[in-house]
């Protein structure tokens, strides 16, 4: 098991790469995501799993796979990642999976408002037939699942609080998935789609008046200098996102079987790691915001069932009548509520 002592030993320096010992013929992995870099041990904890994950997979490989971890979108785009992934241009990502909604609607049951509820719901996905189905799905169109990680998110918001449907009415709000958009209009609100990677920009500039993402992407995007609310998901939330560590299935077919067996089992292995550093920064948002001076407001179980209701009648639907297979995927995941 990958333990914190283990981690805390293997720091590396180099925030941005990593390298390690390569045998002769080694294979090299590049794992791309949009998040801020940082090392092994410190920082966003998306880019320290697939740090962590590198790390593992070489030493269980003897060596004999090297990994290359490419922050903050520096190897491709955020929103061309996927795609990459599909032709094989692109070996691994740390992706949100509803991103990819304008190439494949399936995906964005990875971020439906008021599905899922909790981490337990959410993980448990794993071993259930919506799990098995969405895993069918994506490796149909070329893509592994390697680690599942959900993340809770919150809102922060310039000028007013967030937090029940009726405070969106006259707000512009990036709600992160088509269906969430669907669940602010029906409130009232405007949107825009933005990666969460650049809701500072468009809050910073006026374009948008609030902006919901995961409680990390809240620290680490430093949200808190553009916001004076926020709206913690930590105890409650109708937000939670699908942001697995996934693989290119046409480079991952092309390994040999036992360099295939590494990565299944460290992909596993890291939802411990994915879901502990979601759940830790749930309750620290809270605390960087309160630093900043922002206005803390938190969710109870009346005003997400509020932001369910909406979602049901509107977002649901709509995702159910798009394709059979998104009939299939909605159905399956209200069976495993």
């Amino acid at each position: 098991m990958i333990t914190r002592r283990h981690i805390l030993a293997s720091a590396l320096a180099a925030p941005a790469i990593l390298h390690f010992r390569s045998a002769q013929a080694a294979t090299t992995l590049k794992i791309s995501h949009q998040f801020p870099g940082g090392t092994i041990d410190k920082g966003d904890f998306r880019d320290r799993l697939t740090r962590v994950f590198a790390q593992e997979i070489n030493k269980r490989s003897g060596g004999d796979i090297v990994a290359e971890v490419y922050p903050g979108s520096s190897l491709i785009k955020t929103n061309a990642q996927f795609s990459a992934m599909r032709k094989g241009a692109l070996d691994m990502s740390l992706y949100p999976l509803p991103y990819a909604g304008g190439e494949l609607p399936e995906t964005n049951i990875g971020l439906m408002p008021g599905l899922v509820s909790s981490y337990d719901q959410g993980l448990a996905w794993k071993t259930k037939p919506v799990g098995k189905a969405l895993t069918d799905f994506l490796a149909d169109k070329g893509i592994m699942l390697v680690t599942w990680v959900w993340q809770a998110g919150g809102v922060a918001s310039r000028s007013r609080p967030l937090v029940a449907p009726e405070d969106a009415k006259g707000l512009k709000v990036r709600g992160g998935s088509r269906e969430m958009d669907m669940v602010l209009q029906t409130a009232g609100a405007a949107v825009l789609s933005v990666p969460s990677n650049e809701i500072y920009a468009a809050m910073q500039t006026g374009a948008c008046d609030a902006g919901i993402t995961s409680s990390t992407s809240l620290i680490s995007f430093r949200l808190e200098e553009v916001a004076k609310n926020l709206t913690s998901g930590a105890g409650q939330s109708y937000w939670f996102m699908l942001e697995p560590l996934m693989m290119s299935k046409a480079i991952f077919d092309k390994l040999p079987k036992n360099h295939q067996d590494i990565i299944l089992s460290v992909g596993a292995e890291m939802e411990a790691f994915g879901r502990k550093g979601a759940q830790d920064d749930d309750v620290e948002v809270t605390k960087v915001y309160e630093k900043a001076g922002a206005k803390v407001s938190a969710l109870d179980a009346a005003t997400v069932g509020k932001w369910r209701d909406i979602a049901r009648d509107t977002a649901w639907n709509d995702y159910s009548g798009k394709t059979a297979t998104c009939a299939k995927l909605m159905k399956l995941a209200a069976d495993a509520a």
